[in-house]
């Protein structure tokens, strides 16, 4: 029997945060069909005519994934993404910490009620952007990865915490990824400090510390010893060790699982870059490439002339593998912790010890937000890579600006 939500079941989902492009959604009802999940729904722009379930890509967008019949079959965006996520990212980051989840049939009623119960808890400026598409038919449902299924059921503690691997920060991502434990505390204790939407915590579900819909405006922190306080049911330790302490224990786990390690693999598949891949991305959709004709003929013939001369499947695979490089860099890491009771020895998770406060705990990790990007987003991204390029050139000249005044005597 297929599972539907109707207007009366929105009052169980409450507001998790968003993205650019979907809301998420934590269960709060009892239900053993949705308890300890979470519910992505799809968004649409308020300066877009918003459309329901879409159609499956045009010729080009199907020629990247020719070699994917599991993604090439698919009749709807929707199941093509869903299936990019079983076929290509899971083998690649590992199936154990991948979930496709699946889709759920959703009334227009169910998601106009959704909009009005979430709408005092958007950032202000996500809700002028986007509302919720009420012209879906179905959206995605997962498991709640900031939980384990024994804590909720049990109500013992759980803590987790959600990392955006790329998001602009103070850490800098390649202590992150240096393999190094004292670098990847650094970078860690960086997410902290400053933690916007790259670093949330959650406690038994709820989050406590973080950002809720993304942006630098939209943080909400329990600070000092109100933080403190609330990791006592999960860090054994003295007020004023316990959150270092929690730092520390999510060192120990990015460290351990070598998780980064997979993922920087993947993100190393973008070998060429977007001011490469664009030159192969204009050749599969058989339009003039709008780069070299803003370098001019020279500087194009000598620079680039070589990537509008490779076979096909050559520009297939440069900008196929650009693309899953993008779906990389742009996830996330959540990583989950529950204390291990003395003497359990049969538990299904990995185990991690924490040496400062003496204590062993299970511990879980899912890569989430492994949207596919699709093929006509190649234009924006070399329009924002330009943006990006520009905003430092300008960014350098000014800071070295005084400098050259006072070596010419200006000052």
């Amino acid at each position: 029997m297929e599972v539907a939500l109707l207007e009366n079941d929105a009052s169980h989902w409450v507001y998790r945060g968003e993205g650019a492009e979907n809301l998420v959604l934590a269960y709060n009802g009892s239900s053993p069909l949705f308890v300890g999940k979470v519910l992505r729904i799809r968004k649409a722009s308020r300066k877009v005519a918003a459309s329901g379930t879409e159609q499956w890509g045009n010729g080009p967008e199907r020629l990247i994934w020719k070699d994917d019949p599991d993604i090439l079959s698919s009749p709807l965006k929707e199941i093509a993404q869903q299936m990019f996520v079983q076929s290509v990212m899971a083998p690649r980051l590992g199936s154990q910490h991948i979930d496709a989840g699946i889709y759920v049939l959703v009334s227009r009623e169910f998601l106009e009620s959704v909009e009005k119960n979430v709408l005092c808890q958007r950032p202000a400026w996500r809700i002028e952007a986007a509302k919720v598409n009420t012209d879906c038919d179905y959206e995605f449902l997962l498991s709640d990865h900031s939980v384990f299924p024994h804590s909720i059921v049990n109500g013992e503690p759980c803590i987790s915490v959600e990392i955006k691997i790329a998001q602009v920060s103070e850490y800098d991502p390649l202590d992150l990824f240096s393999g190094s434990k004292k670098e990847i505390h650094k970078a860690v204790k960086a997410l902290f400090t400053t933690p916007q939407n790259n670093f949330r915590v959650f406690l038994n579900g709820s989050l406590i510390y973080g950002g809720l819909g993304g942006g630098t405006d939209s943080t909400s922190l329990m600070v000092g010893e109100e933080f403190e306080d609330v990791l006592k049911c999960v860090i054994q330790a003295d007020i004023g060790m316990r959150a270092e302490s929690f730092l520390q224990l999510v060192t120990e786990a990015v460290s351990k699982s070598g998780l980064l390690d997979r993922l920087l693999e993947v993100q190393k598949l973008d070998i060429f870059d977007i001011e490469g891949a664009i030159h192969a991305y204009y050749d599969i959709v058989s339009k003039p490439c709008c780069v070299c004709r803003d370098l001019g003929e020279d500087i194009a013939s000598h620079r680039f002339s070589s990537l509008h001369s490779i076979p096909s499947d050559e520009s297939l695979k440069i900008v196929r593998d650009y693309l899953i490089a993008a779906t990389a860099k742009d996830c996330s890491l959540i990583i989950s912790f529950t204390p291990r009771k003395d003497g359990d020895s049969a538990s299904s998770y990995d185990n991690i010890y924490l040496a400062s406060t003496d204590q062993s705990f299970d511990y879980k990790a899912y890569f989430i937000d492994l949207d596919m990007k699709l093929l006509k987003k190649m234009e924006y991204y070399y329009e924002l890579d330009q943006k990006i390029v520009s905003c430092y050139i300008q960014t350098m000249n000014t800071e070295h600006q005084p400098e050259k005044i006072a070596s010419s005597g200006g000052l």
